[in-house]
């Protein structure tokens, strides 16, 4: 493969005037900046992103790895999704104290409480280290090119980190084109200040995930602590509230149709520079594959957690998150299907191939050469689909296949190697046991080892079925067959003779393990089993498949990027931050239906159900409505307006992004996107993309009204009708 160098200064050339559609690497925004100020825009190229002074950026930090966040006061004061915070408050609530249903408000800092393992990070720089990974890497591809690049990688981020006071990671961009080192500080003593009712953070439930309109207020709000000196420090009582470089002003003025809206945050993965073939294995077999084992995932943990609060409680996190994105790849490949991603894709290839013969000879057969990486993968797309997503949910089968490195360092006889991987394991299995319910467990693992073998094709089976479960438990004393039973007493057997659910039994073979502990015990025997078999028959397609597709992919930006000059390229979304711009505005989802760019407490008045778990609202919020009383927070037309949209460019991890008006100031709440535009990750839609916005305004309202926190209120600079003037550069 030829090699492959783009310089910053080359990708910062393209450019494109399609403003809505674009997740911008922070130090580059300024190459859009025109086209934001036709929009809009009053702040200067300063005010969105400097390596000298604060800008907004220092007022944004990714929160709990996977999620954004605000800063909105200069006392640590932080905003975010109710569904990114709510692994945290759930963990933090007891039947006693329910905080997840009930809701939380902190009067003061000592009524805040810890958010244990929570953390956030601050970007501090980004510095373009292309050339340096480029050269220690040469022309290497493969798992050559992955040894090197971890190799570069590790050696770049040591240099920079400070000797452990900064976060250093280098990250690909452009399918491995350019390479960027990001720096952090990371802050780890985070602590619950509010949250609504788990009925009004997740009003509308499954059914309105992923729609429009939408009238969830979705949000709640922690603290960052720090030192005294106001670096991290971990968890203490007499730590202070964090002093941002930055916060954000909130505007209650209200938002127009067409106004400006900007959206910082840490977007998870896109998946648009994808071919025509990759998008046909999700469409016709990965996605489909992934709804219907989640599907039967979540019938079996409601059954459970609607029959015990406790584990109500203790798996609702994990419920949550399995359901999100069940209903994603529903809506994705609905979507997708809808616009005819995969044709427009080939029509877009034919044309490439065309250029290709003309300008770029030796990857005039790129195509085909994808088209033959996707037919000798295909056949081993589902083992994988399955391992993960049918395999890895039983708790024991991921301890009992955690064993196997332990069982192996045992048999070489490298104890100090087994007591790391014993490390591991104990780690590994606090976080399992955290969401562990003897139930629900039993009742997934059974039905997840019947679907695998029912669904994954037989000459990929692991062993365990044939050796185990079909000789030991398939038939009857009498000798006649059990069928379905047999999964149900293989699984009771299990968990009969495994000591990796016993905290007592684990620890004590993690004091003194040995290999005739490790062999005599069922999960071990079954976890073992299904990894042996993934490591031997399907993961070495899968590498193989990853690093050939790495290099294809990277071949197409890179010419795509030639083929394409005058249009400007932004990179897939990599949980970095990326910084997207809009405007305001409805749209009209289908011929003759027109949505409005906002919603009200009416029309969520109108959804209630009392006793719903979807739709049911508290007393207080009803009261509050019969009476009108929404103080500053009405908008001019009277009503209380609880969501918004704009057509910003977002995706997972963008949830709690701040979505900031032309002044630069706090408007809204990111959380969701439309179910017209779900194909988003892979192809976006102009004309049907949006983002959905929890107002500020709906934000306060709930605060001051509802939760009496008027602390929190009076420590925000809240702005009615103040403008910003722009300081030209």
């Amino acid at each position: 493969m030829k090699k492959l160098l783009l310089s910053l200064a080359v990708f910062s050339m393209f450019f494109s005037a399609r403003a809505d559609e674009g997740m911008w690497i922070p130090m580059l925004i300024g190459k859009n900046y025109d086209e934001m100020v036709r929009l809009g825009l009053k702040l200067s190229k300063e005010d969105l992103y400097s390596i000298n002074h604060s800008s907004l950026k220092d007022a944004v930090v990714q929160f709990a790895g996977g999620c954004t966040a605000e800063m909105i006061s200069d006392k640590g004061l932080l905003l975010t999704n109710h569904h990114c915070g709510y692994d945290a408050i759930a963990t933090l609530s007891t039947v006693q104290h329910d905080y997840l249903d009930n809701g939380f408000w902190a009067h003061n800092y000592a009524e805040e409480l810890q958010a244990q393992g929570v953390t956030v990070i601050f970007l501090q720089k980004v510095t373009d280290v292309t050339a340096e990974v480029q050269a220690a890497v040469g022309n290497a591809t493969g798992d050559d090119y992955n040894k090197k690049f971890e190799a570069i990688s590790k050696q770049i981020e040591k240099r920079e980190n400070n000797n452990g006071k900064l976060v250093a990671n280098v990250r690909e961009y452009f399918n491995g084109n350019q390479i960027l080192l990001l720096t952090y500080k990371r802050y780890t003593d985070v602590r619950l200040v509010g949250t609504p009712p788990k009925s009004l953070g997740k009003f509308g439930g499954d059914t309105d995930n992923w729609m429009w309109p939408r009238h969830t207020s979705d949000f709640s709000m922690f603290r960052v602590y720090a030192g005294k000196d106001n670096e991290p420090a971990p968890y203490a009582a007499d730590n202070v509230p964090y002093k941002p470089a930055k916060f954000l002003p909130v505007s209650i003025k209200g938002e127009h149709q067409d106004d400006y809206a900007m959206i910082y945050g840490y977007p998870g993965r896109t998946n648009r520079y994808e071919v025509s073939n990759g998008v046909s294995l999700a469409v016709n077999m990965v996605n489909p594959a992934i709804v219907k084992i989640r599907d039967l995932r979540l019938s079996i943990m409601r059954k459970h957690m609607d029959a015990d609060k406790h584990v109500y409680l203790q798996t609702t996190s994990l419920y949550a998150r399995i359901a999100n994105y069940w209903k994603y790849f529903i809506g994705q490949t609905e979507q997708l299907k809808r616009l005819k991603v995969v044709d427009e894709k080939k029509a877009e290839e034919n044309k490439f191939t065309e250029w290709a013969r003309q300008n770029a000879p030796q990857d005039a057969d790129l195509m085909d050469k994808f088209a033959n990486l996707y037919n000798a993968y295909t056949p081993y797309a589902i083992p994988a689909t399955y391992y993960g997503e049918c395999f890895r949910t039983s708790g024991m089968g991921r301890l009992g296949a955690a064993l196997e490195p332990v069982q192996r360092m045992l048999t070489e006889h490298k104890e100090d190697s087994a007591k790391l991987y014993l490390a591991q394991l104990k780690i590994a299995r606090r976080a399992i046991m955290k969401e562990y319910d003897p139930g629900t467990e039993r009742d997934l693992t059974i039905a997840m080892t019947k679907l695998y073998y029912t669904d994954v094709p037989k000459d990929m089976m692991p062993d365990i079925y044939e050796n185990v479960i079909f000789k030991k438990f398939g038939k009857d004393k009498a000798g006649k067959n059990l069928g379905d039973a047999m999964y149900a007493d293989y699984v009771d057997y299990m968990i009969k003779h495994t000591f990796v659910l016993d905290s007592n039994a684990f620890n004590a073979f993690c004091d003194a393990p040995t290999l005739e502990k490790i062999s005599k015990d069922a999960a071990a025997e079954y976890g073992i089993s299904f990894a042996k078999n993934y490591k031997d028959r399907v993961l070495p397609k899968v590498e193989q498949y990853n690093n050939d597709k790495k290099e294809l992919a990277k071949t197409y930006v890179h010419d795509l990027m030639i083929w394409k000059k005058d249009k400007m390229f932004y990179p897939d979304a990599n949980s970095t931050m990326r910084i997207s711009y809009g405007q305001v505005k409805g749209y009209d989802p289908v011929d003759g239906v027109h949505y409005k760019y906002f919603t009200t407490l009416d029309g969520l008045m109108a959804k209630y159900k009392p006793g719903s778990d979807e739709f049911d609202v508290p007393a207080d919020l009803i009261d509050l409505y019969n009476k009108k009383d929404y103080g500053r927070y009405a908008d001019a037309d009277g009503t209380l307006h609880t969501c918004f949209i704009t057509n910003n460019d977002i995706t997972g991890g963008n949830s709690g992004s701040p979505v900031i008006n032309a002044n630069g100031e706090l408007i809204g709440a990111a959380f969701d996107g439309n179910w017209e535009a779900m194909s988003g990750d892979i192809a976006f839609d102009k004309k049907y993309k949006r983002t959905i916005v929890c107002d500020v305004r709906y934000i306060l309202f709930l605060i001051d009204k509802m939760g009496k926190a008027d602390n929190l209120i009076k420590e925000m600079d809240i702005r009615a009708n103040k403008d910003i003037n722009r300081n030209e550069d």
